[in-house]
């Protein structure tokens, strides 16, 4: 094998390769052998094969097997003789291909930027930290009391009212027609929920059990179903029960249904999770604030072929959007240019924390990744186990929660050597101040 390097530019490398004719010739021998010790063919016993008549019937594809091995394994060896680390798959391009005659071809690749030992010591930040108030905690339990309260039959009987829970039976109309879904029976509506279409609720109030009765809308001009968005509709509704809402107070009897020991230990939990909410907002800002300054300090060169790629895969959803009728700005070029820069300040970022987990042996281990994966189970509840053993049969899908995870240890490394000056708010301008970075965030977006 010869290789000869035709150009290094930045972060670009281009390599001639040329294998030899024997080479090559010598694999297909060999697999010839191998061949034959096997192979069974009318008129010959297996094993009896002779070789020649292997060669004219194998030989074409044999010798493309060997040819593939051949580009392979040159290429990598040339990449491992001269230290690189591609990344990207090279892109290989034969030059000259004919059976009996060295193959040469030209290998390009984009490698991986020496990024060097970075100083995080420099790095000032500002975490902001709010307590919970007992407020908070006073709402929590009210909407969670609110959210535990029975029901009972209205005792006398009354007409319904806001507030009110109702079962009933609908058949909806337009023109005349009934339209699929339009219709139900037994179902239970909250008046007041605003769960259905404007007006439909308001009309139920002051409605009578077994009264039937016209309820009559619009539907939104917006509506998802196409065929009805703007039409007006006739829901033909019949009360079959009213129900009213018994306030339960927040007490032991109802910690102990939520699998409490008590009340007090409820108000705890109920604090802690409050309070893990508001360390994820500061974590978040802390965060970003920390990118900014790691994409700032650190201007090195980036593979276009990585920038290229996360490029598609925005543009990509910024036309779906448009698909889905999203207003987007009218200036296209200008968002190109926007968004590819989105696209490589992502990749620099990203390969700057690599590059740190990878010399600071940052690892994500088994344990971790299993939460991970029991983490997206629990999003979708009542199908925990068919989310467990869908990531237990797709190994390279589990693969990817690796990636989030490694970046927040590497973050909390970081975080770690910088000085964090820990600064204490009021809930209130903690959840501002995150808004007004956002929208710093998005500004600067736009601005570029």
């Amino acid at each position: 094998m010869q290789v000869t390097e035709l150009s290094a530019e930045g972060l670009k490398r281009q390599f001639k390769i040329v294998v030899p004719a024997a080479e090559l010739s010598g694999k297909v021998d060999e697999r010839l052998k191998e061949l034959a010790q096997t192979a069974s063919m009318p008129g010959f016993r297996p094993g009896k094969v002779p070789v020649g008549l292997l060669k004219k019937q194998y030989g074409q594809a044999l010798y493309g097997e060997a040819l593939e091995a051949a580009v392979n394994q040159s290429t990598a060896k040339a990449i491992e003789d001269r230290g690189l680390k591609p990344a990207l798959q090279p892109k290989v391009d034969l030059k000259a291909l004919e059976e009996g005659k060295d193959v040469e071809f030209e290998v390009a690749i984009e490698v991986l930027p020496e990024i060097g030992k970075v100083d995080f010591s420099g790095i000032e930040l500002e975490r902001l930290k709010a307590d919970v108030p007992a407020k908070d905690v006073d709402d929590a339990m009210d909407r969670i009391a609110k959210a535990n309260r029975e029901q009972k039959p209205v005792e006398p009987p009354r007409p319904a009212q806001k507030g009110d829970a109702i079962k009933l039976d609908f058949v909806g109309s337009v023109d005349g027609v009934e339209f699929p879904g339009g219709a139900a029976q037994d179902y239970v509506l909250d008046l007041g929920s605003g769960s259905f279409i404007p007006g439909f609720e308001d009309q139920l109030i002051g409605a009578e059990v077994g009264k039937p009765l016209d309820v009559k809308v619009t539907f939104p001009a917006e509506y998802g179903a196409k065929e009805l968005a703007g039409k007006d509709a006739v829901f033909k509704c019949t009360v079959k029960e009213i129900r009213e809402y018994v306030d339960k107070p927040a007490d032991d009897e109802l910690a102990k249904k939520n699998n409490f020991e008590n009340l007090e230990a409820m108000r705890k939990a109920v604090s802690d999770r409050i309070g893990q909410d508001y360390a994820q907002v500061s974590r978040s800002m802390v965060k970003r604030q920390l990118l900014d300054k790691l994409a700032d300090a650190h201007k090195f060169q980036v593979p276009e072929g990585l920038v290229e790629n996360e490029f598609n895969a925005i543009w990509q959803r910024v036309e779906e959007a448009k698909k889905n009728g999203e207003k987007l700005e009218d200036d296209e070029e200008k968002m190109k240019k926007e968004y590819r820069e989105i696209a490589e300040r992502r990749i620099r970022l990203g390969l700057l924390l690599a590059d740190v987990g990878r010399s600071n042996s940052i690892d994500v281990t088994p344990e971790e990744l299993n939460q991970a994966v029991m983490r997206e189970a629990m999003r979708y509840p009542g199908q925990e186990r068919q989310v467990l053993e869908f990531y237990g049969k797709n190994a390279e899908l589990k693969e990817q929660l690796r990636a989030p995870i490694f970046e927040e240890k590497t973050v909390d490394f970081i975080l770690e050597l910088s000085k964090v000056n820990e600064k204490s708010v009021t809930p209130e301008e903690l959840l501002k101040a995150a808004r007004e970075a956002e929208a710093a965030e998005e500004k600067a977006a736009d601005a570029a």
